[in-house]
């Protein structure tokens, strides 16, 4: 039996309708304040009208644990009943047929409703679905015109929510659209729901005070959790973060980034599980387990269901040995370069987490130790036919591929585009770029919103086909991709049950049970290098009555790609954190230039101090649109640098002739070799900041101890301050406030080092890209060595496994 939910129907025409079919046993209208979850323990399913204060829906809980269906109030979706035993229950009528087909049927597993749905679907809507949207940045515009435009012209469903994560307001901006898509569909053209997608927001990197009750819980970054060296912390991020997302909204996680940490200078180290391939394996499947399961009661993983989130591993087939450690996203560091050879072992993180609904392939164009391709195409990664071949016939992989943003545009193209990584491809129409990526496997292409080109590939696709060029019609091959992609919706309920129930939501994203454990996760993945008696482990020590020194620093910035660079000074550590602890709070005086830059620093009167804290942040060599490692104003190439200070690359062990470079026009190779030039750190203030406190110390006369609170995102080389400091605590991607409880010994350390800290530049100049743990670690003026895996408890002795 159909039952048609009409616009603007009330609760009461709904309890009515549900008595006159004889569907209503078990109860009336549920509250609707009732969470999603909502038991029904009658025989039949049950209604509830809600709304988040804009959009209007209504929700259908199933009896004996089914699924639960929602749909808007103004878009005239209709329900068909189906009786299965003693249990009634209510699915929704996509198609508006009135028949329950296998797409309709939440019974069935995801992909045998995809691959149902995915015929009925013209060629327009199958362009759509391959398309992945820009970075929408403010979900609190609501629904605008230009979102309207490319859901509705280009069928566009996949949306990348870059914006905050305010409840209300994603709420209210996830139910405008899911009302609005639903509008569009119709017996000629098929309803799809639209699956929101977000990069990682979790990260702790830049909080001073820890998260509060109510605002999204914060974590470790990646680096950080593999430094718990326990991947029961990584899945029980994942667990707690799938259904935060989903409770914004977010059905797709851009993420884990699981390219292998081989080189240390490599801009996107902190987004790692680190460089021990076998730990960043378990620590990648665990996330994975993470956000794609729905966990019962008892900890058992019941497979796809109300909290899972699809995932997506990146980047294929590994990213992190970019040549002297330059980033993909520009053409400073479009090569990566497999030196040792080692291409198997960055292989092998994926291959432990190819449970995953989707990977993103990389930008990187791959090369060997000759410098000839390491694959098949001199090419970045989409194109390189060799590499989908890897991933799709090698090891088996039958989820969606997706670029990376911005692969179908070039630097070269007339329009110049912000974001263009279609490196190798720069000769090829913006068509033909299309054409040649789904050729070889991929089935989504980041950053598009207009589904032109793709149309205009599947017209050459056929053309290739009726040329006997091509195994397998357009049709065939679009729908293979729409099969997929509809595979990962269906699996994580997008059309089943896509609106939100704010109170819900509210509920769930910042709940006590999760800021606490993303605090704990902060806290036990703090490492301690060091501590000569300057920090005593006490969990009940109050310092509410001592002061202490934070020092000052500043950083220059880094031009880039959407910005000029900016300058910014303060505490090297938040204040009003550190006010939290301590009684008084003492820093710097500073002076001014007239254009508020720092021309310098008095350190202030320790007579009354009992602790210096030092704020230091890794040697900062720009971002990944800065170019780093390119000089773009003198046209020549410099050295990236894990130092504060100046380094000059004119060592034994520098290359004199890169292994990368562009193919010239008289067949000869751009040289890309830096030998000779010298490193740019933006925040070499720090340093600075550091000796300062020390010699504030020395000329006070008193033994006040000297912490550093390391704020890491890459391997660091302590040489410059280890000495003369008392302790070295380390955070990857923490709030402020866990590397200062560490510091004064409110809480045990228990993290280690995910990846080694070097000697110096000249061990870094001699490690091969794509080789881990290939760096002469340090060895501190107490004898310890800052190796893979090194850490201290705060009594001094060495953590073990």
């Amino acid at each position: 039996m159909k039952i048609a939910y009409g616009r603007g129907l009330t609760v009461a025409t709904v309890a009515a309708a549900l008595a006159l079919t004889g569907c209503a046993s078990g109860g009336s209208t549920a509250d609707a304040t009732a969470s999603p979850g909502l038991d029904n323990n009658g025989n039949t399913y049950i209604t509830q009208e809600l709304d988040d204060g804009q959009t209007y829906f209504t929700r259908v809980v199933n009896p004996n644990g089914g699924q639960v269906l929602s749909f808007s109030a103004d878009g005239g979706m209709s329900i068909i009943e189906q009786v299965d035993g003693d249990y009634t229950y209510a699915f929704k009528d996509l198609d508006g047929d009135g028949e329950l087909d296998p797409a309709e049927d939440w019974r069935l597993e995801g992909s045998k409703r995809a691959a149902d749905y995915a015929t009925g679907l013209s060629k327009e809507q199958m362009a759509g679905l391959m398309l992945f949207s820009s970075h929408e940045r403010a979900p609190e515009e609501g629904l605008t015109a230009e979102q309207q435009e490319y859901l509705s012209e280009s069928y566009l469903r996949a949306v990348l929510n870059a914006g905050s994560s305010d409840v209300t307001a994603n709420v209210q901006w996830v139910n405008q659209m899911q009302a609005y898509v639903e509008t569009l569909g119709s017996a000629d053209t098929p309803y799809i729901p639209v699956n929101f997608s977000s990069d990682p927001r979790s990260d702790a990197s830049g909080d001073g005070s820890f998260t509060e009750v109510g605002e999204i819980s914060s974590w470790p970054s990646s680096l950080g959790l593999a430094a718990t060296f326990d991947p029961d912390t990584v899945l029980q991020f994942g667990q707690m973060a799938s259904q935060e997302y989903k409770s914004l909204g977010i059905g797709t996680a851009l993420s884990p980034q699981i390219d292998l940490a081989t080189e240390p200078r490599w801009l996107r180290v902190s987004g790692t599980f680190g460089e021990d391939a076998e730990m960043a394996g378990t620590m990648a499947a665990n996330y994975v387990a993470g956000f794609q399961g729905t966990y019962a009661e008892d900890g058992g993983d019941t497979g796809w269901g109300t909290d899972s989130v699809a995932t997506m591993i990146k980047h294929w087939p590994g990213d992190g040995a970019g040549e002297g450690g330059r980033e993909s996203h520009t053409n400073a560091g479009k090569y990566e370069v497999m030196v040792g050879g080692n291409s198997a072992e960055h292989w092998s993180v994926f291959q432990q987490a190819l449970d995953s609904a989707a990977v993103m392939t990389s930008y990187s164009i791959t090369l060997g130790p000759d410098g000839e391709p390491e694959y098949t195409q001199r090419m970045g990664s989409s194109y390189d036919d060799g590499k989908l071949t890897a991933l799709r016939e090698d090891n088996s992989y039958e989820g969606v591929v997706v670029t990376d943003w911005g692969v179908t545009r070039a630097t070269t193209d007339p329009d110049e585009p912000v974001i263009a990584t279609g490196w190798g491809a720069e000769d090829l129409s913006v068509e033909e770029r299309h054409f040649e990526i789904i050729k070889n496997g991929t089935d989504m292409f980041g950053g598009n919103n207009d589904a032109a080109p793709v149309l205009a590939a599947y017209d050459m696709w056929q053309s290739a086909y009726e040329a006997g060029e091509l195994d397998v019609d357009a049709r065939t091959r679009w729908q293979q991709s729409a099969s997929r992609i509809l595979t990962m919706s269906f699996n994580i309920g997008a059309f089943d049950n896509p609106f939100l129930d704010l109170a819900a939501s509210q509920e769930q994203v910042g709940s006590q049970d999760k800021v606490t454990a993303g605090q704990e996760a902060q806290l036990n993945s703090i490492v301690t290098l060091k501590n000569d008696g300057a920090i005593t482990l006490d969990p009940e020590a109050d310092w509410s009555d001592k002061t202490v020194y934070i020092p000052q620093t500043y950083d220059t910035g880094f031009n880039g790609a959407f910005s000029e660079a900016e300058y910014t000074e303060g505490p090297s550590l938040d204040v009003e954190t550190a006010e939290q602890y301590f009684g008084k709070v003492v820093t710097d005086e500073v002076e001014y230039d007239a254009d508020g830059r720092v021309t310098g620093y008095t350190a202030p009167d320790l007579s009354d101090v009992d602790l210096v804290l030092v704020g230091m942040r890794s040697p900062i060599n720009g971002t990944s649109f800065s170019k780093a490692g390119w000089n773009e104003e003198e046209g020549s190439w410099y050295p990236l640098s894990l130092q504060y200070g100046t380094y000059t690359a004119d060592g034994d062990n520098v290359r004199r002739t890169s292994i990368s470079g562009d193919v010239l026009a008289d067949g000869s190779r751009e040289n890309r070799s830096y030998y000779g030039a010298s490193s740019a750190i933006s925040n070499g203030a720090d340093l600075d900041a550091f000796n300062r406190a020390a010699d504030a110390v020395t000329a006070s006369g008193r033994d006040i101890p000297v912490v550093v609170a390391l704020k890491a995102t890459n391997p660091v080389i302590p040489a410059e301050f280890e000495a003369r400091a008392d302790a070295i605590v380390v955070g990857f991607g923490v709030a402020d406030e866990a590397l200062i409880r560490v510091a004064l010994g409110l809480h045990e350390s228990n993290g280690r080092l995910p990846v080694q800290f070097p000697a110096d530049m000249d061990t870094v100049e001699a490690n091969q890209e794509d080789v881990p743990k290939d760096l002469t670690p340090y060895t501190d003026s107490v004898g310890n060595t800052y190796d893979y895996g090194f850490g201290l408890h705060l009594d001094g002795s060495v953590i073990k496994d």
